[in-house]
């Protein structure tokens, strides 16, 4: 009786469609917000740099006193040091001629975010294009491109951007043309590899056949297909290039003082890192902050491009 209810029951219910049986996958926006909140330490990583952003694109709602000012009377007072003549609180303390650390850590941070950003922008761009076209065409253009990314590895990078800098005016602008001058190459090197490989695919012959410029398969076909490793290499880089920016500074070779830098900041306390710890430790802790928070952000992100690669380094 039960199994003919059963058969009854079967025969009844509608017809599944098979949208009904497999589930619509939702947005990939969507898809990368839930992964980026099951993993707490890129959420973290993502939530310390939105912070940083923020800190950079409005740094006067953040600071009580100007990142310029100078009383050698306050010179080297530690954090919480309040001025008993004017009220004023130092929250980080001041550096050698009286400066408010805090505020030149704060407006220090569009300097690094601003390299780290663009540099990447700028060489990543260069670099996908020298690639995609060397990869496409092969050929001489292949020779003659790749023979132009030996010459650039041939030198190395720092003394390359130490020369540039030294030759040229220290300035935003050439910082970043002195580190996008050399970042490019191995971006060219591995969208060039990725498109060698997706040029022999099926779906690029049958635009060829189809009677599609070059430019037009180049650009709609195979750019999207050989651009998430970029992307990773990119989300990746972003930390080193405000390495770089710091080490420039550090060295007198960055952006010219009076304005902020970071590494400027490291190079001012060094001197004082016995009697003044703390002039040396905050300017580095923001830098170790920063690097931290865009490399385990570049990890999730290569993770949830490919998830094969999770856990290789």
């Amino acid at each position: 009786m039960r199994d003919e209810l059963s058969v009854q029951t079967a025969t009844l219910a509608p017809p599944v469609s098979a949208g009904e049986l497999a589930p619509e996958e939702p947005p990939v926006w969507r898809a990368a917000w839930e992964s980026l909140t099951r993993n707490k330490v890129a959420f973290t990583g993502a939530l310390i740099l939105l912070f940083m952003a923020l800190v950079a694109i409005f740094p006067q709602y953040f600071v009580l006193h100007s990142p310029y000012e100078q009383n050698p009377a306050l010179g080297a007072k530690p954090p919480l040091f309040v001025d008993r003549e004017t009220g004023y609180l130092f929250i980080l303390g001041t550096d050698a001629i009286g400066r408010d650390l805090l505020s030149r850590i704060v407006y220090g941070s569009r300097v690094s975010l601003t390299v780290g950003l663009t540099t990447v922008l700028i060489s990543g761009t260069i670099g996908v294009l020298i690639g995609l076209v060397s990869g496409y065409c092969g050929g001489w253009v292949d020779n003659v491109l790749m023979r132009i990314v030996d010459i650039f590895l041939a030198f190395p990078f720092v003394l390359l951007a130490l020369a540039l800098v030294a030759i040229l005016k220290p300035s935003l602008f050439i910082v970043i043309v002195a580190i996008s001058v050399r970042i490019w190459v191995p971006y060219a090197r591995l969208v060039r590899g990725s498109a060698l490989a997706v040029k022999e695919m099926e779906f690029v012959t049958g635009a060829k056949a189809a009677g599609l410029s070059t430019p037009a398969i180049m650009f709609k076909y195979i750019l999207p297909n050989v651009l998430a490793p970029a992307v990773v290499v990119a989300t990746l880089s972003v930390g080193r290039m405000i390495i770089i920016e710091a080490s420039l500074s550090f060295l007198g070779l960055g952006v010219p003082p009076p304005n902020p830098t970071w590494g400027g900041m490291l190079a001012d306390g060094r001197n004082y890192i016995d009697t003044a710890w703390w002039i040396c430790v905050f300017p580095g802790l923001a830098i170790m902050l920063t690097v931290l928070s865009t490399n385990l952000l570049g990890d999730w992100f290569r993770d949830f491009i490919d998830p094969r690669l999770k856990g290789v380094d």
